[in-house]
């Protein structure tokens, strides 16, 4: 039995330790199996079938995408629409995104689209789903996208493999997508009206990024930190540079946090004297904490901003 955690996507907000999680492959994924939750998805999914008989106009649906909005989509042609969106966006250009950037941008996608709020099918998440669980990468070039109106050449290439399209990385080797689905008996998707749009029309690669990004600037952050207790002590440094009440008097949350940190690492239990061994260390020693702590005071909005977006 696994001891990973398993992050259930059913609906509720995720944090950027998840997604990181799921893309260093420390978490197991699992989609909600409750009743209750396949009904609200699937219902959305129903409600965009109910628009387009009731109505016959829905943007995106019967209509163009953007400029091309008032491009009427005859009723015969609705369903050839998303496949026709993928394939026009799969211009990609660049290096590929690597397994741990691939998994987060399908984490960040799922966790998207398991709000219920865009008009896709359970059985869409559970292809979705199924890819992270075994692994299966679509491969996604890292430019094509400014993310004004959400990263719609990086996605295409998610929706394209979801239908059974384009290549993936499994196992280790670049694979036809095909290939891979006919191998473990993976149906591919034919994508409903509204879907298409709904996997491309999102934020979920610069997302999943910034998740990983982050981590990176959290880890950072702490090892600088370290490394300056390490310099403090192999130089034999001034202890007294990072006193509690020298750093009250500026009190930025940030740089005090950092300061704390070192003294815990040089374990001063009191203040430490005034003039040890040095009257004063070199700058960038001595003001490491005002250096870092800028980081360390702009960690928290980041989360904020970027858990938002999840």
């Amino acid at each position: 039995m696994s001891d990973k955690k398993t992050v259930v996507f059913d609906g509720q907000p995720l944090t950027i330790e998840d997604i990181c999680l799921i893309a260093h492959q420390h978490a197991q994924v699992e989609l909600s199996p409750q009743p209750e939750f396949i009904e609200r998805i699937d219902k959305g999914a129903r409600f965009i079938d109910t628009l387009l008989k009731e109505q016959g106009f829905v943007y995106g649906v019967t209509t163009g995408y953007g400029d091309s909005c008032t491009v009427s989509i005859p009723l015969n042609l609705v369903e050839q629409l998303p496949k026709q969106l993928y394939t026009f966006h799969g211009c990609g250009l660049g290096n590929h995104f690597d397994a741990e950037q691939t998994r987060a941008i399908l984490a960040v996608r799922l966790t998207s689209l398991a709000r219920g709020f865009s008009g896709v099918r359970y059985k869409l998440l559970q292809q979705l789903a199924d890819c992270l669980k075994q692994d299966i990468l679509p491969l996604i070039p890292q430019e094509g996208s400014v993310g004004a109106s959400g990263d719609l050449t990086p996605l295409s290439y998610v929706a394209a493999v979801l239908a059974g399209e384009r290549e993936v990385f499994y196992q280790g080797a670049r694979q036809a997508t095909q290939t891979v689905f006919a191998a473990l008996n993976i149906e591919p998707l034919i994508l409903k009206p509204k879907e298409g749009l709904a996997i491309m029309n999102g934020t979920a690669a610069m997302t999943g990024i910034a998740c990983l990004a982050y981590q990176r600037a959290e880890y950072l952050s702490q090892l600088a930190t370290r490394i300056t207790s390490l310099a403090s002590v192999a130089l034999n440094g001034n202890a007294y540079h990072f006193d509690e009440k020298l750093f009250s008097v500026k009190p930025h949350p940030g740089q005090n946090r950092i300061a704390e940190r070192i003294r815990a690492d040089l374990q001063l239990q009191d203040s430490a004297p005034r003039n040890d061994t040095r009257l004063q260390d070199r700058y960038s020693l001595r003001c490491a904490p005002h250096v870092i702590g800028v980081l360390e005071d702009s960690l928290p909005w980041l989360r904020q901003f970027i858990e938002n977006e999840l």
